[in-house]
């Protein structure tokens, strides 16, 4: 069991370019990586994204990338066209007002356009410079998530052990519940009829009261939804949906029995398997 959450960063600094990897997590219904690179690294992403999807299932990552290049290449090229138009326009002024001056290399050169940089460059050289730092990081990050999960998990079964306990209490409480509700019925029929008291519409009507109120099927549901959890937990390793669904699931039956039974006893261990409930449901909301 992993948790969602997590935080990683590594950095590199060499003599000629220094750079930083940093990577968090948050909660996701769905795997989400969102990049902030510098912009000559967007080329990247695919790359970056094949390294974390086998280790991420769910969850969102943001993935930040720092970069500075001391000598990053790059080379100058004069703009034939803009040198042309500029020295046409001032040889044209010169006219104009009649002066026999001609424009300067240097006035030339301070024109906007006159000459392009172009920084060069090389995907493979970024690539080979953070593959490194970033596989570090994502090792360290999959591993916080993992410990992180750990205590979850064990905090997640603490309290499924709570609902369990008070499902037995339930259990104990159920016969005794349906007990009840025949002795009270079978004692309003012979306190309004006596002796006149037809034995065949006693048995009838505690039959649909007990179909309204016994619980019987929702201990044993709520048995195998806890049985069906606990192995999950266990032996899944991306269990978050299934554990998600099982709680809605036995969230139901918990309802259903508090809802069906008026009984002191039962009506209190219902209220702590609901808290019990309420506790691993916030938990799962960061469990991949």
């Amino acid at each position: 069991m992993n948790s969602m959450t997590g935080y990683a960063f590594r950095e590199r600094q060499e003599e000629d370019y220094s750079l930083s990897v940093e990577l968090r997590g948050y909660n996701s219904r769905f795997l989400e990586i969102n990049f902030f690179l510098p912009p000559y690294f967007s080329s990247l992403e695919r790359r970056i994204r094949e390294l974390i999807t086998p280790v991420c299932v769910r969850g969102r990552v943001d993935v930040t990338v720092r970069y500075r290049d001391q000598n990053s290449p790059f080379k100058v090229t004069v703009n034939h066209e803009a040198v042309t138009a500029y020295r046409d326009a001032f040889n044209s002024l010169a006219e104009i007002l009649g002066a026999g001056e001609k424009p300067d290399i240097k006035t030339l050169i301070d024109r906007e356009g006159v000459l392009e940089l172009e920084w060069l460059r090389d995907e493979d050289r970024y690539w080979r410079r953070i593959e490194g730092p970033l596989t570090t990081a994502l090792d360290l990050f999959t591993a916080e998530r993992s410990r992180e999960g750990l205590h979850t998990r064990e905090h997640i079964l603490s309290q499924i052990g709570v609902i369990e306990a008070s499902l037995q209490q339930v259990a104990l409480h159920a016969d005794e519940l349906e007990s009840l509700i025949k002795e009270n019925l079978r004692s309003r029929f012979f306190e309004l009829l006596g002796d006149a008291v037809d034995e065949n519409r006693v048995l009838a009507e505690t039959a649909v009261l007990l179909m309204k109120h016994t619980i019987a099927e929702e201990i044993s549901r709520l048995q195998s939804h806890l049985s069906e959890f606990r192995a999950e937990a266990e032996k899944n390793p991306h269990p978050g949906k299934k554990l998600d669904f099982l709680s809605q699931e036995m969230n139901r039956e918990i309802n259903t029995i508090g809802s069906k039974t008026p009984h002191i006893e039962v009506s209190r261990a219902v209220v702590e398997m609901k808290n019990a409930l309420e506790n691993v449901r916030e938990e799962l909301r960061n469990v991949e």
